[in-house]
């Protein structure tokens, strides 16, 4: 279910940034191979979780940097802006198990976007093995990512790591669209695997979309030719346990993809919501 299905129409109002980049023509084909630094095997010794003194103690110098430097950085350079935090505020109460934020995949920093808009909570996240393997593969550990092995008989190991990580009643963060592609508009259909993780533990998922700002002042004046960002947090959603596992993630799927397409401003968009 990988297909256009129809016209793309937004809202008046709403920016489509004028990029040159050539898209794919499938929704979850890469549009970055960076090339790989080195070989990695993720079996039963990897360690998908690192727990050693070494990366947990990178892992607080990473968030320290990005705590005091990215952000400002983020905001300088993007024009950043957060809207829709009062979606946080007012569903507090339900966090307290822990909670999945999902986002477009549209850019560098677009995770780092994530953790201004929860202000400094951590988050842990699934990782290609691949990345894990560039140039940004230590960066993607230390950040919380956790490969996804290709390996079928390895995935209790990755499996055993989020079941951790929710008994510690830590936020999870996914990118349904599944790989990144750089200021593109529409919202792309979404993988199931996001919300299936969702599902087993029962996780309000709070879904957040970027939308774009054409530049304008001391952006226009500089020659900045990348759009101005800001990041919109959507209404929280829960599951329906009445129904069946299946429907219920389908559903999941389904009301977080309206809700993204409908904050990004757009009217019609051209991806189905189910990507697999």
């Amino acid at each position: 279910m990988n297909s256009k299905i129809c016209e793309h129409i937004v809202n008046e109002g709403t920016y489509i940034p004028e990029t040159d980049t050539v898209y794919p023509e499938k929704p979850d084909a890469p549009l970055w191979n960076p090339p790989l630094i080195k070989q990695l095997t993720f079996d039963k010794n990897y360690p998908f979780l690192d727990k050693s003194f070494k990366a947990r103690f990178m892992s607080i110098l990473m968030y320290i940097g990005i705590f005091v430097l990215v952000f400002p950085l983020n905001t300088i350079r993007y024009g950043l802006r957060i809207k829709g935090r009062s979606n946080l505020r007012k569903c507090r109460k339900y966090f307290k198990n822990g909670a999945m934020t999902i986002a477009n995949h549209i850019y560098r920093w677009d995770f780092l976007a994530v953790l201004q808009a929860v202000k400094y909570r951590r988050l842990w996240f699934p990782a290609k093995t691949r990345n894990i393997m560039t140039s940004d593969g230590n960066i993607i550990r230390f950040a919380g990512g956790i490969p996804i092995p290709e390996d079928i008989s390895v995935m209790r190991n990755f499996n055993d790591a989020f079941d951790y990580l929710h008994s510690k009643k830590k936020w999870l963060h996914v990118f349904p669209e599944s790989c990144r592609w750089d200021f593109y508009e529409p919202i792309r259909p979404f993988k199931k695997g996001a919300f299936s993780i969702a599902y087993k533990y029962n996780l309000p998922i709070i879904p957040m979309v970027f939308s774009y700002r054409k530049p304008t002042g001391i952006y226009k004046l500089f020659g900045v030719k990348h759009p101005l960002l800001t990041l919109t947090v959507g209404e929280v959603k829960f599951f329906d346990k009445s129904l069946r596992r299946s429907e219920a993630i389908d559903l999941m799927r389904k009301n977080c993809h309206e809700e993204m397409v409908k904050n990004a401003g757009i009217k019609s968009n051209c991806w189905e919501y189910a990507g697999d």
